[in-house]
């Protein structure tokens, strides 16, 4: 079936009571999204941020009376209207839409990721079978991108990892399809131990390789190659964690910073020599050795 689809631009200020009439109005949804290009990068503990300028959209059924249905809005909202545009969407098969927009990506030379239902382009590479799911992590985003680029770049053979905040479990699979020995998981949401597992199993990882744990149950074991793709601040905090997990003469990787706090991160971690510093974007990864 198809859809009218009315989008209204608007302010945080505004946004509860205008959703507030779209829905006694009608409407079956109510969506977000940033009206001004303006980004959220690490909200604080217990916050739910909002753009500056928001643009809301609804969606009604589309054999709704429009005129009525705008007055009815704004009488629910008390006010005029703010600027706002009225749409037909059009019914499509959206899971293959959805699909269609993840292909095969390939990191350095020898890494790709590819989704379950695409045919590898190079058989003969290091492929990982990685579906888009709940979890962060499918090598879109560039701090997992650069992660992913220095791995391929990398001689992990043999070694152990840590993924640290491992979410897909992207990074702890790719290490170990390029020859590592074993990973340990480690994340503080429980979908994304579950997400880690399923993904292991897919790409014929099984548990005496990879094992996935919340922190205050993970092995207290140093490792040859410790990642952490994750914000500045938990890198921060979890800096005496992370360094004690790194082995003597271990490799650290550390992403999902910016530029600007390339400095802090390099002094609290102070038993590290950084060799190591890649940018795309806004967004640094780094890496280095503990002597």
């Amino acid at each position: 079936m198809s859809w009218l689809q009315i989008r209204l631009y608007t302010t945080p200020s505004e946004q509860e009571a205008l959703e507030d009439a779209l829905l006694h109005s009608g409407a079956v949804s109510v969506t977000y999204e940033d009206g001004a290009d303006q980004p959220i990068l690490e909200p604080g503990l217990n916050e739910t941020p909002l753009w500056d300028q928001l643009v809301l959209t609804a969606l009604f059924n589309a054999d709704i009376d429009t005129g009525a249905t705008l007055a009815e809005i704004a009488r629910h909202y008390g006010r005029p209207l703010p600027k706002h545009k009225v749409e037909i969407l059009e019914d499509k098969d959206w899971i293959r839409e959805w699909m269609d927009s993840y292909q095969p990506i390939q990191f350095g030379e020898r890494l790709w990721i590819c989704p379950s239902w695409c045919e590898a382009p190079d058989p003969d590479a290091t492929n990982i079978l990685l579906d888009p799911g709940l979890a962060f992590g499918t090598g879109t985003h560039p701090t997992t991108a650069m992660c992913l680029r220095l791995l391929d770049g990398m001689d992990v053979s043999g070694k152990t990892v840590i993924d640290y905040g491992c979410g897909s479990g992207i990074l702890a699979i790719a290490a170990l399809l390029l020859g590592a020995e074993s990973a340990i998981c480690v994340d503080i949401d429980p979908q994304a131990l579950i997400a880690t597992r399923e993904n292991a199993t897919r790409n014929g990882i099984g548990e005496e390789r990879l094992q996935v744990y919340l922190p205050g149950k993970a092995p207290q074991q140093a490792a040859d190659l410790v990642l952490a793709n994750i914000l500045a601040g938990p890198l921060a905090e979890l800096a005496p964690t992370l360094m004690a997990r790194t082995q003597s003469g271990g490799s650290i990787v550390l992403s999902g910073l910016l530029n600007e706090q390339r400095q802090p991160i390099v002094d609290t971690y102070d038993e590290i020599a950084f060799n190591h510093f890649a940018t795309e974007q806004e967004w640094l990864c780094l890496a280095g050795i503990k002597p």
